[in-house]
């Protein structure tokens, strides 16, 4: 049983901060499971993404990409934290076979689901030879691999920093349809 004056303490120390509500914009993946083949099994099929790196970002190397054509003003706003994420996954301490696993499913979520703006949290590391940084040298080449990440970057203090990144999607092409069908009722 907490003691009546720990909590006190505790209500003191929080003041007037309200909890955050479970909103519809969080999209909660669970990891998925590994299974260990018991012969070599050719996956890439299924999950295109690498599992071989050849080397590791630097700490000061910021994590930032830009798909060719995309204009510098949308990986600034992303920059900016303009674009609020629609949906987050969370790498932070997972090996790294089912970060790579974890991510190709959220992404081919996101996808299906329409959402265009994500959070993907990593974690910092203290050196670059820490997990978290493996990781986002990982995440860094997994998301160059992606035909519709137009751009990402580290995210604002508040989604967690150079401990997480942005990543924004193309339009998916039933999105650019129903903006068209859209705009030509506008018109009428």
């Amino acid at each position: 049983m907490t003691n009546p004056d720990d909590y006190a303490l505790f209500r003191e120390a929080v003041g007037d901060v309200t909890p955050l509500s479970e909103g519809e914009n969080v999209l909660w993946l669970k990891p998925p499971a590994l299974v260990t083949p018991r012969a070599p099994v050719d996956d890439s099929p299924d999950n295109p993404l690498i599992d071989s790196l050849t080397e590791l970002l630097s700490l000061t190397t910021p994590l930032e990409y830009k798909a060719e054509g995309i204009q510098q003003g949308v990986l600034d706003k992303l920059r900016q934290g303009k674009y609020r994420p629609e949906a987050s996954l969370n790498l932070i301490r997972q090996p790294i076979e089912t970060c790579r696993q974890a991510l190709y499913q959220f992404m081919r979520q996101a996808e299906k689901d329409n959402i265009r703006n994500l959070l993907i949290i990593h974690g910092k590391g203290r050196d670059t030879t820490s997990h978290a940084n493996i990781v986002r040298s990982y995440l860094s080449r997994w998301l160059q691999q992606f035909e519709n990440v137009q751009s990402f970057c580290h995210a604002q203090v508040q989604h967690g920093g150079s401990g997480a990144c942005y990543v924004a999607l193309r339009k998916s092409e039933r999105a650019r349809l129903d903006n068209r069908e859209r705009h030509a009722k506008r018109s009428r």
